[in-house]
């Protein structure tokens, strides 16, 4: 998926698991960049009675690279502390709740927000914020858009910000792509499908009626930028930021024998990290995704030979015989992948697609590129860039933005000939998909802050 579960030893700590980054100017206040970042993946909404959480003990970071060198020159910090109001009951909550202060809510928690400048310099921008309960169900949380609507602060300075449950926006067939590559509308041309005479079948959305955790931050724009910049010139080098979401724990932790306790010391350690979707899921290899999500972006050059050939790249032609032999010519070339190296790692340099660049520079490094003078789309697009829509990914990502669909078709050729235009695309290249074109409707994403929709309540979830 787009980073659940990507690599062996963050699939053992979900509560420090990046699973989806989005950064997009806000169509609800356009002088302003909306920063999302994701984490504890795959959650059951009935999964009681010990509901999720953040980590007291994770530091969650978004981080601004404004000139261009794969480092943080800003970064938004939250910490969050855990509440308990009733130390004698197992309840999560005790009768209804009904508002962000109510006694019947047993278990809670509190966050602070802090601004980190590369300098040095710290600014606290809010403390003891609430975030909303996990949606139990509509005895416990009866009027859960109320309850949500409260924990969006209003900050200083044009800022919002919001932490707690969301509804998974991030859509896949999981289960088809992780089987061999198979997608499900083609899997009559796929080798292993055809064998067993597998038709071609809709795509199925893996992650549909799951929930996620969601740090969603609004600021404006001139707090993002190089110096400050807020300009409507595309081209300007200050127009482009990169942005990354990390998760550090203390480097030490220490149980404590027949208590139930532990406590942690040293300094805080980088665990998991995301930047571009599926970076690490599909790009880098087993042994060494451990490795990526420990460093930071700036060391990234390490990793480009697999964007340069990507090994999915390579057995799209083996999988499917026959339907991708432009491809399959272009790996047999040996020819690094500057398209592939340009999206994911560079950004899109000026002169490649008209009226549009997200580059930052020479620096190889994993980051959602995000030109903040394209204004929202008026009409937008899924496919985002590839479709014409200048707003959507890979300049950033939107939250229904179809980052398996842009990345599955760029892998397979279609982006290619904007570095080679002496290159022909396979005809599959433009229609390859895994078969989805949103996320599930009876959880639509909201048009305002902070855009993924009410998360799905335990009592109402089908049996799975």
């Amino acid at each position: 998926m787009s980073s659940h579960r990507e690599a062996p030893e963050i699939s053992k700590d979900p509560v420090a698991d990046s699973t989806d980054l989005y950064a997009f100017v806000s169509p609800d206040a356009p002088g302003t960049v909306t920063l999302i970042a994701n984490y504890i993946p795959l959650q059951n909404p009935a999964g009681g009675p010990n509901f999720y959480e953040f980590g007291d003990d994770v530091l969650y970071e978004i981080h601004i690279d404004n000139d261009g060198d794969g480092r943080a020159d800003i970064s938004y910090q939250f910490r969050f502390t855990t509440h308990l109001r009733n130390r004698d009951t197992f309840l999560y909550n005790t009768g209804p709740i009904a508002s962000l202060n109510s006694p019947n809510w047993n278990r809670f928690q509190t966050y602070t927000l802090t601004r980190v400048e590369a300098g040095g310099r710290t600014t606290t921008l809010g403390e003891d914020l609430t975030c909303p309960p996990c949606n139990v169900g509509p005895l416990s949380t009866p009027d859960y858009p109320a309850l949500a609507d409260a924990a969006v602060h209003h900050l200083r300075g044009g800022r919002k910000v919001f932490a707690g449950q969301r509804a998974e926006g991030f859509y896949v067939d999981l289960g088809s792509i992780f089987d061999l590559a198979d997608l499900r509308p083609f899997q009559s041309l796929q080798v292993f499908a055809k064998a067993q005479g597998l038709p071609d079948q809709p795509g199925v959305n893996a992650t549909k009626e799951l929930n996620v955790h969601s740090l969603a931050l609004q600021v404006p724009i001139h707090e993002l930028t190089h110096q400050g910049w807020h300009g409507t010139q595309v081209h300007d080098s200050r127009a482009t930021i990169g942005v990354w979401t990390s998760a550090s724990r203390r480097a030490a932790r220490v149980i404590e024998a027949g208590e139930g306790t532990d406590s942690e010391s040293g300094p805080f350690v980088q665990v998991s990290r995301l930047g571009n979707p599926l970076f690490n899921e599909v790009i880098v290899p087993m042994s060494r995704k451990d490795e990526w999500n420990a460093v930071p972006p700036a060391d990234d050059k390490r990793f480009a030979t697999y964007v340069a050939h990507p090994e999915l790249a390579r057995l799209l032609p083996v999988l499917y015989p026959g339907v991708f032999p432009n491809l399959a010519a272009l790996d047999a070339s040996d020819k690094a992948r500057a398209d592939l190296l340009a999206i994911l790692l560079t950004g899109i340099p000026k002169g490649v697609i008209p009226g549009f660049q997200n580059f930052t520079g020479a620096t190889e490094a994993d980051m959602l590129r995000l030109n903040v003078s394209v204004p929202p789309s008026a009409h937008p697009n899924i496919l985002g860039l590839i479709a014409g829509d200048k707003a959507g990914y890979p300049n950033g990502r939107r939250v229904f933005d179809d980052v398996v669909t842009i990345e599955l078709r760029a892998i397979a050729g279609l982006t290619y000939p904007l570095v080679d235009h002496g290159f022909t695309p396979d005809a599959a290249a433009s229609v390859v998909t895994d078969g989805l074109t949103d996320s599930s409707p009876e959880a639509p994403y909201l048009t305002t802050f902070p855009y993924l929709g009410v998360p799905y309540d335990g009592y109402h979830h089908p049996a799975s």
